[in-house]
């Protein structure tokens, strides 16, 4: 019996260290790519449930992360673990 306990507390162990990785493209203007990158993020428990009070990852936010006025592109980078993903927004531009 304690075998088996032990088998299951290493799985859940191992599963919580994976993960999934995308990034996805969102939006390109005809703006030339800036040098300038803004982010924007938050955490959601089981994909839909945010952990902080003002989940926000939009994009207005992560223009004024990085003090961009011209966007160029932006791209959403959703990482998910076995309980929870990470919502990512990365605004390129000038």
């Amino acid at each position: 019996m304690k075998k088996i306990i032990s088998i299951l507390v290493a799985l859940v162990v191992l599963m919580s260290l994976m993960s999934c990785t995308t990034v996805s493209p969102l939006a390109a203007t005809s703006n030339p790519v800036g040098e300038k990158v803004g982010h924007a993020s938050a955490t959601y428990l089981f994909g839909f449930i945010p952990l902080t009070f003002n989940a926000n990852h939009g994009i207005q936010k992560a223009a004024k992360d990085g003090n961009i006025t011209e966007i160029s592109t932006v791209d959403v980078k959703e990482t998910w673990y076995v309980l929870w993903t990470d919502v990512s927004t990365v605004v390129t531009g000038k």
